[in-house]
């Protein structure tokens, strides 16, 4: 479909020179860096997507979020870094759909993965800071009723960039430059940068920064609260059995600071690498001519790439959870099903022995023990043998 309507600009006459081209260097530069942090984002955040979907035990609803958030990155390195390495050879090479496409696409990944990192920061300070609300609250049901929110409301959002972004043609005495870029003048979409700089920049770090400080105080201090170092096991007679609850009350507590540290760096790594390019635009709404070195603008969306290829490294260095989770997806370790096969062996006997009682034989507090033991792991050892890697 050709677009011959007053927002499609023509061929406009440059002053009869030739094309300007990006040193070699920089393209050298460009290309290599971009595919390695595109092939490395892109890997990793299938990685997680898939982890996560299959395997039961890594549904919850942080994770889910950190789903929603690895999918807007993949958009983010498909739309922007990969489109990339082909204009800075051959300028724009997409045409008009493409612009309006790509363009689109960009700011929905980039949109997305700051709500959702919102919303993840959200679910930590309810789990922890009001662990009894966050029964009913913090759940997987309500985690992908608020992500599809998410999604909705952002997809609605961004509809606006494909009524200003159009492509550009500029004749040179030895070809044609096409671009993609704004039809509107500056001072026009320079408020519709600073509305996202605000919703999708300052309020999700500033929410962030209330919020984990408040987490902080929680879970840091000492001694702890009564509602995390005794939730479960507060009130129990048998000193056994006390014991045992408060050595998983502690792995709890310690599995709880290692995710929110976890997320806490990804919160801080996204304000950090998109501090680059968000201070670029509000330092050239007030400069003219604005600040454009080519070096500067790569290295800015180099920040930007990377934020979307490092928090699966992320996950590995800091959730021994993911880091089991991605290594079972990598081995495939097809042993695991003889291993779980020969310990279920006397776990299968011992329920039965249990099951042969008479009813009014008593049991003995060691083995109502035990047995709580047995069904626990054999549940659990379910749920890894549900893992199977394709």
């Amino acid at each position: 479909m050709e677009h011959t309507t007053a927002f499609q600009r023509v061929a406009q006459v440059g002053n009869l020179t030739e094309m300007p081209l990006n040193p070699l260097e920089q393209q050298v530069v460009t290309i290599f860096l971009t595919v390695l942090i595109c092939v490395v984002g892109i890997g990793g955040n299938i990685m997680v997507v898939l982890v996560v979907l299959r395997t039961k035990h890594m549904v919850t609803p942080t994770n889910c979020y950190l789903v929603s958030l690895a999918a807007a990155d993949l958009i983010v390195l498909v739309a922007a870094g990969l489109p990339n390495i082909s204009d800075v050879v051959a300028f724009w090479i997409y045409g008009y759909t493409g612009c309006l496409c790509i363009t689109y696409l960009q700011y929905l990944g980039i949109n997305v993965s700051s709500c959702s990192i919102t919303a993840f920061t959200i679910e930590r300070y309810i789990a922890i800071c009001h662990s009894i609300k966050a029964q009913f609250l913090c759940t997987v049901s309500r985690a992908k009723r608020i992500i599809a929110g998410v999604w909705v409301f952002t997809s609605l959002y961004c509809i606006m960039w494909l009524f200003l972004v159009d492509t550009d043609e500029t004749v040179y005495t030895n070809g044609v430059v096409v671009t993609c870029g704004y039809r509107v003048s500056r001072s026009l979409y320079m408020p519709i940068y600073f509305l996202d700089f605000t919703l999708f920049y300052v309020i999700p770090l500033t929410v962030a920064t209330v919020l984990y400080g408040l987490i902080a105080r929680i879970l840091f201090m000492s001694p702890l609260p009564s509602h995390l170092s005794d939730r479960e096991g507060g009130g129990s007679v048998h000193q056994g059995h006390t014991s045992s609850t408060n050595r998983g009350n502690k792995g709890a507590i310690f599995a709880r600071k290692q995710i929110t540290k976890m997320l806490l760096v990804v919160v801080v790594l996204f304000a950090l690498l998109w501090l680059p390019y968000r201070t670029l635009v509000v330092v050239n709404s007030f400069l003219n001519p604005p600040y454009h070195n080519t070096w500067f603008l790569l290295f800015c969306r180099m920040c930007i790439y990377t934020n979307s290829a490092i928090n699966p490294i992320i996950y590995n260095l800091m959730s021994q959870k993911f880091r089991g989770a991605f290594q079972n997806f990598c081995k495939c370790d097809w042993q695991h099903e003889e291993k779980v096969a020969e310990f279920r062996v006397p776990m299968y006997y011992s329920v039965i022995k249990d099951s042969s009682r008479e009813s009014n034989e008593p049991v003995t507090e060691q083995e109502e023990v035990s047995g709580q033991i047995t069904e626990r792991v054999t549940v659990a050892d379910e749920d890894r043998s549900t893992f199977i890697c394709s």
